[in-house]
């Protein structure tokens, strides 16, 4: 169990709104079962995440990115967890399960944490050409029973009206394809590069796809916004936390033991701070750790992701979740949180198992 913590920034502005939302936050572990999105054209919640996980306080999102702006208000988790919007028991029964306007939100899946991306309204666009290519990045390595891509149709306009079904044309089917299939085999995970054509087209769409995880019977939804007439962005896998304005002059020390870990303060803010610990492999691969951060009085630490954790006393356990635990040697991953107060370093131990 996950002991809550009320989160309580001491910002002003946008920021005292955002605390508004963040208070009835609790401590958690991150996305445990759900991993992955579709990273370019970027979907909706990993568009916000990446332009703005760093900075999520800074008033400019709401006149530079208003719908942005709007789904932290509505629910921070659905940024957090970019990699979560997934629902399961569906069955391939897409268009049954899933309402006409809430395609983007998997049917206001997870209780409802995705909702603000159904929202009609002028979403951030990733210009592409009449051939592009859809990234979709898998962090748990679940592999494709199939995906497929969908195009909305001429006429359609995302700023106005939700996604129907009726909006769709089908553009793309990738059948079958196991994770060590997938076109880049990532430290972090792996990710398909599915190239994807709509001859013709100009102006603004949407890309809408589904990604049938080889796992359970768990089906992802990405709604995409794209402007066609551009020229493709090449593609970068996704972070494991997110980027920073900092850039901290860190270096992790030689590894001892089974593993190390590191802290860095990446962001902070009057009233709290954004971190991040570096876990590093030792000489032999890992099957999983353990970090322990242990404060002089009571931990900081309000909000989490990529690790789990649980509190006692004045000491934090985070433990890796399913997709991050397993290292090569003297590979790492990482994990980031939220903290209120002035920045802390505590004092960091790293168990491994092999």
């Amino acid at each position: 169990m996950l002991s809550p913590v009320r989160f309580r920034p001491l910002i002003t502005g946008l920021v005292a709104a955002l605390a508004a939302t963040f208070a009835v936050l609790v401590v958690h572990s991150g996305p445990a079962a759900a991993h992955g999105n579709v990273v370019s054209p970027a979907s909706r919640n990993y568009g916000c995440f990446e332009r703005w996980g760093s900075r999520f306080q800074d008033p400019a999102m709401a006149t530079e990115d208003p719908m942005c702006w709007r789904a932290w208000q509505a629910n921070p988790n659905a940024m957090w967890n970019w990699n979560g919007l997934f629902r399961e028991g569906v069955a391939g029964r897409h268009e049954t399960v899933i309402p006409d306007g809430q395609l983007c939100s998997a049917g206001r899946t997870e209780s409802g944490r995705y909702n603000a991306m159904d929202a009609a309204g002028n979403w951030k666009t990733t210009s592409i050409g009449g051939s592009f290519t859809v990234s979709l990045f898998d962090g748990a390595r679940h592999g494709a029973d199939y995906i497929r891509v969908y195009v909305t149709k001429p006429g359609y306009d995302p700023v106005t009206s939700p996604l129907t079904w009726s909006d769709l044309e089908l553009i793309k089917t990738v059948p079958n394809t196991p994770a060590a299939q997938w076109t880049r085999q990532l430290s972090n995970g792996v990710q398909i590069d599915i190239p994807a054509s709509a001859a013709g087209r100009s102006g603004r769409a949407m890309v809408y796809t589904i990604w049938q995880a080889s796992h359970s019977d768990q089906s992802y939804y990405f709604c995409s916004d794209v402007n066609f007439g551009g020229v493709t962005e090449p593609t970068t896998p996704p972070p494991s936390s997110p980027s920073t304005s900092v850039s901290p002059s860190t270096s992790t020390p030689p590894v001892a033991g089974s593993c190390v870990a590191t802290h860095t303060v990446t962001s902070q803010w009057q009233g709290g701070f954004q971190g991040e610990i570096k876990v590093t492999a030792g000489s032999a691969a890992i099957k999983g750790w353990t970090v322990s951060l242990t404060y002089p009085g009571t931990p900081p630490i309000q909000q989490a992701w990529n690790a789990g954790l649980t509190v006692n006393g004045n000491t934090v356990q985070a433990t890796n979740v399913s997709y991050n635990g397993g290292l090569a040697a003297s590979g790492s991953t990482s994990f980031g949180f939220l903290a209120s107060g002035g920045p802390a370093a505590p004092t960091i131990t790293c168990a491994a198992t092999s």
